[in-house]
């Protein structure tokens, strides 16, 4: 039996922008309505933080809200509650669908460059939806599958050709809460691209500074590209084509990405290990050095075990 978070809510008439506001917020985070003032999400560390946010924003409007935990949900099974969210991300997904497909018949009969902003945008975009799809919805493959079109139509250039193919000692800049494909590519960048590399968080990618370079984030110089998380492409960008990088990269864009594009078996031991090491340190630096520590060991065995 799945365990589920509840928002019960009420909201007052006025002030009139504040319903829009929780109803924006609840969307973002991905939360499907049950019952009139009653929304679900799936019981996680994440959504708990989502949810008494939500609820202080409510109270501070002069509403009233409350969080409950709960084993079931009155009417409705575990099935019906997991239907309801793969609904939404489906719907989701065919909006992000519908844009993509759009911009690429754009580009394919202007024969023009296109807008690689754009692609940035959906890439994000998708990144969002994927991390709300707890239950895997239909449509993330039409999803990718559109993406990957749009980027051959698209054909950018690599990202990282205005900076060192070889960069030493710079500063790496990516968001906060560093998780699975970002403490990889932390690592990566610092055992095998910038051993002098030092790193900083920030919410918004424009924070970053001149010479600095951004990774698994919006617009950001190496993220992600396609179907490939940020792993992938930074072993792609800088031809680091070790077997046992290669399996790694599998196992973290199955972990990313969700696909089962690889279907290596160790992939759920490895996301536990890192899902691990995420909720017993608060701190970016100290999860990256930890994680860090595995994946040296996990390289040693996949070099000791592949030809």
């Amino acid at each position: 039996m799945a365990s589920w978070l509840l928002l019960v809510h009420q909201i007052p008439s006025k002030p009139g922008y504040l319903r829009v506001k929780v109803g924006r917020r609840l969307q973002q985070i991905g939360a499907v309505a049950v019952k009139g003032g009653v929304y679900a999400l799936p019981a996680t560390d994440q959504s708990l933080e989502d949810f008494q946010w939500i609820r202080r924003e409510i109270v501070e409007g002069g509403g009233d809200a409350s969080v409950f935990r709960a084993g079931c949900v009155e009417g409705l099974s575990d099935a019906d509650l997991q239907g309801l969210f793969n609904a939404a991300r489906d719907t989701d997904y065919a909006a992000l669908v519908e844009e993509a497909r759009g911009l690429r018949t754009s580009v394919e009969e202007d024969q023009a460059s296109g807008s690689l902003a754009e692609l940035a945008r959906l890439r994000e975009r998708f990144r969002r939806v994927a991390e709300m799809d707890w239950f895997g919805a239909q449509g993330r493959g039409s999803a990718l599958a559109e993406l990957t079109s749009l980027e051959a139509a698209l054909r950018p250039p690599p990202a990282g050709e205005s900076v060192a193919r070889t960069p030493r000692g710079r500063t790496w800049v990516t968001r906060p809460g560093v998780k699975v494909d970002r403490m990889a590519s932390a690592w990566l960048i610092r055992r095998l691209i910038d051993p002098d590399a030092s790193f900083r968080f920030v919410a918004d990618p424009s924070e970053a500074r001149s010479g600095e370079l951004r990774f698994d984030m919006y617009e950001g110089e190496y993220t992600h590209e396609g179907d490939r998380c940020t792993f992938e492409v930074l072993l792609e960008r800088f031809d680091l084509d070790e077997p046992s990088l290669r399996a790694l990269g599998e196992i973290i864009h199955d972990l990313d990405l969700k696909d089962g594009k690889f279907g290596r078996p160790e992939a759920p031991g490895v996301g536990a290990l890192l899902a691990g090491i995420a909720l017993t340190h608060t701190d970016d630096l100290a999860r990256i050095d930890a994680a860090s520590a595995a994946l040296d060991a996990l390289r040693k065995h996949f070099g000791a075990t592949l030809v």
